[in-house]
Formats: structure tokens, sequence, C-alpha cells
């Protein structure tokens, strides 16, 4: 069997038409490389078992040899003639190059095949990229980097067909502007790594306009393309602040007197009104819940009412006391006492009853003066003043703190010691004197002694 084998292996080698070409050299001793014996259709597979990347194009219908219709290799491919013979057969004025995946184009097209295939290298190794052919003609110098098909055809290197609105900054409203040029924004032909923050092209602007850097670099927060100067930001709809009447006038930096992009404006009105607290005489006083009192029309009028906006309505002289005269230092921060003593303790002390009475002073004052006294005593107690005891003052009888102590109503509680009868009578002196005068007496016809003696009013008893 092995000399079968031998014989035939000498006699394939007897009939070989030539050599083959020096790639192939190192299988031309065995033919079962290349050949199947009586199968010629069965060649084409073991061509694409050796040449693995054409038989990648072909699997994958790209380039040119997976585009052209399929055919036996040795169709364009022929072999046995020698080391040095050309295997491929390329009429260059009837290849198709559409076929490729390069397309010849505009000027790319009626070219030699030497323009951009180089000596000794492999067809499918020529480059697809522009610069590699035309890195001489790159006015940019590289700025713009490889894909010089985002602007540039095979038509016309001078000609420019570049989308900006591909990129991540689309041209709109003035930077769409004809006139403008592309080193206008990009510096000595660098269009790599350009910035599009609005301040690195608009810092003269933003110097100019009067921000100076006070609002930061986001301009497209207050402005947009159209117009440096006509501004897009409204506050009421932008901020959790709205601005009304003078706020609205109120030019940007007298609030924002602190880097907008560093310190958050404080909203509480004092912040910018301290000075206004201080001339108008509050000086803190009043805390810095300004807008209970103010508004923004003006700071001179207030919004505050006291009977509506608390539980103390201000009546008659109340009404027209300055606001110091009862929250005084920094009263307001602390819930005001809405008892009279609070404020008018002086004025007890010095009407005499030198807190004697208590605290419960509307019982006897009210708002519209303190020296009138509204209290009636027939009226509001169960004792009514009568004949002299209408002349009298208060502490004549009342001599213990009314508030603690309740008044005796007996008349012995206050006229002991005016009593003639030492006490011969029962305490009940109202039942012989009358308030009108203490010597006149009542008839005595019905007054019965105690201990059976009478004795007559103006005369006393021998003890």
């Amino acid at each position: 069997m092995a000399s079968s084998i031998a014989a035939a292996q000498s006699l394939e080698s007897a009939v070989m038409p030539g050599s083959v070409i020096q790639g192939h050299a190192d299988l031309e001793g065995a033919c079962q490389n290349c050949h199947i014996r009586f199968d010629r259709a069965a060649q084409r597979k073991l061509c694409l078992d050796c040449h693995k990347p054409v038989a990648a194009d072909v699997n994958a219908g790209i380039g040119y040899h997976g585009r052209i219709k399929e055919r036996e290799c040795r169709a364009c491919h022929t072999d046995h003639r020698g080391r040095g013979a050309r295997i491929v057969k390329l009429d260059e004025t009837k290849f198709d190059h559409a076929q490729t995946d390069f397309a010849l184009r505009g000027k790319h097209r009626g070219r030699t095949c030497a323009s951009c295939h180089r000596a000794k290298a492999k067809f499918s190794q020529a480059p697809s990229d522009c610069v590699s052919c035309h890195r001489k003609e790159d006015k940019h110098k590289n700025g713009l980097g490889p894909k010089c098909e985002n602007c540039h055809n095979e038509s016309s290197w001078k000609e420019a067909r570049f989308d900006h609105a591909r990129t991540k900054f689309p041209l709109r409203l003035s930077h769409a502007d004809p006139t403008l040029k592309c080193t206008d924004c990009h510096l000595d032909n660098k269009f790599v790594d350009t910035p599009r923050e609005c301040v690195s092209c608009h810092r003269q602007d933003d110097l100019k306009d009067g921000h100076k850097g006070h609002f930061g670099a986001r301009c497209e927060s207050c402005h947009n393309e159209g117009e440096w100067k006509a501004s897009i930001f409204r506050h009421d709809r932008d901020t959790h602040f709205s601005l009304l009447d003078r706020h609205r006038i109120a030019k940007c930096g007298s609030c924002h007197r602190a880097p907008l992009y560093k310190e958050k404006t404080p909203t509480r009105c004092v912040a910018c009104h301290r000075v206004d607290d201080n001339e108008k005489g509050h000086r803190g006083s009043l805390g810095d819940k300004c807008d209970k009192c103010h508004n923004a029309k003006g700071w001179k009028g207030t919004s505050f009412e006291h009977d509506r906006d608390t539980k103390f309505p201000l009546r008659e002289k109340h009404k027209i006391a300055r606001c110091d005269s009862c929250h005084k230092d920094a009263a307001m921060r602390e819930k005001l006492p809405q008892k009279c003593a609070a404020c008018h303790e002086r004025d007890d002390r010095e009407k005499g009853h030198k807190g004697n009475y208590g605290d419960k002073c509307e019982s006897c004052h009210n708002e519209k003066s303190f020296k009138p006294s509204i209290f009636d005593h027939g009226r509001d107690t169960s004792f009514a003043l009568a004949g002299k005891h209408v002349k009298q003052k208060c502490a004549t009888c009342h001599r213990a703190p009314l508030y603690r102590t309740k008044t005796e109503t007996r008349c012995y509680a206050c006229h002991e010691k005016e009593d003639v009868h030492f006490g011969s009578f029962d305490l009940q002196c109202d039942k012989c004197h009358v308030a009108d005068d203490w010597r006149k007496v009542k008839k005595p016809e019905n007054i019965a002694p105690a201990g059976g003696t009478l004795i007559l009013p103006g005369r006393r008893r021998t003890p």
C-alpha cells in the first residue's frame, strides 16, 4: 500500500506543470495541500483554509472577495508558473473598485493604483483614512484630528461641508452668523477639546457689562445665543424669591453682593435692610422678621395691624403709643405679657396703689386714661357705698392687699376705735348708726342693750 502511494506521488511530481510561486514553495512537495485527487471543486475550500483573512471576508460579505460573484479561486489566481510569477491577474483599467470597502469618488476616481497602493504591499493593506495620504496637505497641522471626512469630501479639499450640529455644540442664533469664522472660537486652528463654556469666549463681554466674574461662569442662566445684553432670566420663575414692587426695579448687585456661584443669597429682609433698620430706630430690637410690618412697596409704610395680627387689639391711648413703649429692647422676639402691670407698674407705684390692688388694673381702669376709674363699688361688689363711705379713699378700708385678703364688710372691722360702747352692744353697728354720720343714730326704742344697761350715743361709760 505504501509503495502504491509513493508511486502515485512520483507520478504527480512527474506530471506537475511547473514550479509554484515563492509563497507556496513550502507546499510544493505535497500536492494534497492544494488538490484533492479527482475532485477539482474541493480546491476552493483548501485555498480558503489557508487564506483565512480572505475566507473571513467571503463569509462576512465584505471586501472585494466578499462582494464578487462566487467562483473558483483558480479563475483569477493561477500557479505553477515559476517562483517569480504574478499569481494575481489584475487589469487596472477594468477593475471595479466599488466592489471593495473603499469606493472611488470625486478626485479619487481616475487615479492610478500606485497613488494609494504602495509597492510590495498587498492591495488590501492600503489605508482607507484620508490623513494617511493627505498628511502633507493638512493645513490644520493635525489640530482637527484624523477624521478629515467630517469637513471635506473627495471632490475638493478646499470645499468644507462640516455640520456643527453633529457636535456637542450646535450653532444657534448669533453663533450661526455666516460672517463668523471658525478661528473666532477655534484659536490657532485647534478644533479638538475646544471649551464649550460661554465665558471662554465672552470673558470680555462679562467684564464690559459689569459682571466682572461676580455671577460665575454659567452665562447661559441669564443669556442665550441671540443677544448678550438681553436676559432670559426670570427671578420669579427661576428662583424661590419672587420680586415684588421696589424689588423688581432694584439692580442685581443691590442684593447679590457676594459671588452667586460661591454663596447662596439670603432671602431674609434684614440681610439687605439692616442699615434701614438702624436708621429707623429699631436697631434690631424688633427682631429680623421685617415682613411682619413692612412690605416691598416701601420701608416707611407698614402692613402690620395690631388688632388683626395679634391677640391684643389696641384701643384709645394704646393706639397712639409707640411700639417701643411696650416692646422694649428685644421683647419682640419673645411673647409679650398682656397684663396691664407689665407696662404700668410705675403708674401703679406713683398713683399710690403700690401693688396693694394686684395686677388686675382693668378692674378699675381702661385704655382712655389711668386716672379716671371705671370701678363702681355698688355695681361691682356686694357692698354699696353710701354716705361718708362714698368720699373715702380706697385704702381707708382696703388696708390689706385686695388680691390676697377679702375685705371685711362689717362696720366694726373699720370702726372699732370709734366704738364708744366698748363692745357692750353686739357688733352690728348699722342697727343704730347710719353711714351719713357716726353720731346720727336711729330711734333707740327697739334697741336692746347688751347686759341690760342702756348707753346713749355720745356718752361714755365709767370703767
